[in-house]
């Protein structure tokens, strides 16, 4: 069963969630810049990390699953859109989108493999995607107060397993939010830096695994790097992220 949408926006609307929203953002915009031009999917609840793109993509789709409930995104004024899917069915055309996100999603999903297929399928030849997954070493996994507590955690190698097994091959790897899951100032205020110590001192310990991928039309098995997403946090929040939590 899924968290519903209400839960999810009360996490992120919380000293501790817009913490954990800054660190990932910053993840993925340095990975993937802003995205200038391409076409974005957002899968399970990926708003937390989509308006830190701005206005480079052509457009932005987060597709939220029904159990979800309704889900609010004020980011339509540039033909951006918020749609209600079932899993793992997705009403998309193929390949259309040049970059996929999925937050949220894999962990509670019924059939993983099934969910990458129609990921496989909608995603542009070439095209990137990134799985951010609850981590099952790590500390976020254990704590039920948070989204990252809910459904099934993974580790990098079931992810990279599951990716390779899927026609894609896996280009990136890293991990995320080392902050314990304390809703304190002394936490949430000084995020980045833990960060910082957590890659040091404990690489694999990270709340979030994050795996990076293209889509090829034929992948070996096994295929791909383990290379990290990035070794730099991007200290400043994101523009667009930053307005949103200002209001």
């Amino acid at each position: 069963m899924r968290q519903d949408a209400v839960t999810l926006e009360r996490f992120y609307a919380s000293p501790l969630g817009r913490a954990a929203g800054r660190v990932l953002t910053g993840k993925l915009t340095d990975l993937w810049g802003d995205a200038a031009g391409l076409t974005m999917l957002g899968l399970g609840y990926a708003l937390p990390v989509l308006d830190a793109f701005g206005a480079g993509p052509a457009r932005i789709i987060a597709a939220v699953p029904f159990d979800h409930g309704p889900v609010r995104w004020s980011a339509s004024e540039r033909g951006n859109a918020s749609v209600a899917v079932g899993d793992p069915r997705l009403p998309f055309p193929d390949a259309l989108f040049d970059r996929v996100i999925v937050l949220h999603g894999l962990e509670e999903t019924g059939d993983p493999r099934a969910y990458l297929r129609e990921i496989w399928r909608v995603t542009a030849p070439e095209g990137r995607i990134v799985l951010a997954a609850a981590n099952r070493s790590g500390l976020w996994s254990r704590v039920t107060q948070t989204p990252f507590g809910q459904g099934r955690p993974w580790t990098r190698s079931q992810l990279s397993n599951l990716l390779s097994g899927g026609l894609f091959q896996v280009t990136a790897s890293s991990s995320a939010l080392y902050m314990p899951p304390l809703s304190h100032s002394l936490v949430t205020s000084a995020a980045e830096g833990w960060e910082a110590i957590g890659r040091t001192l404990a690489p694999g310990l990270g709340g979030v695994v994050l795996i990076e991928a293209v889509k090829r039309l034929y992948a070996p098995p096994n295929g791909g790097a383990a290379a990290p997403v990035t070794e730099r946090i991007r200290i400043a929040r994101p523009a667009q992220a930053a307005r949103r939590e200002d209001h």
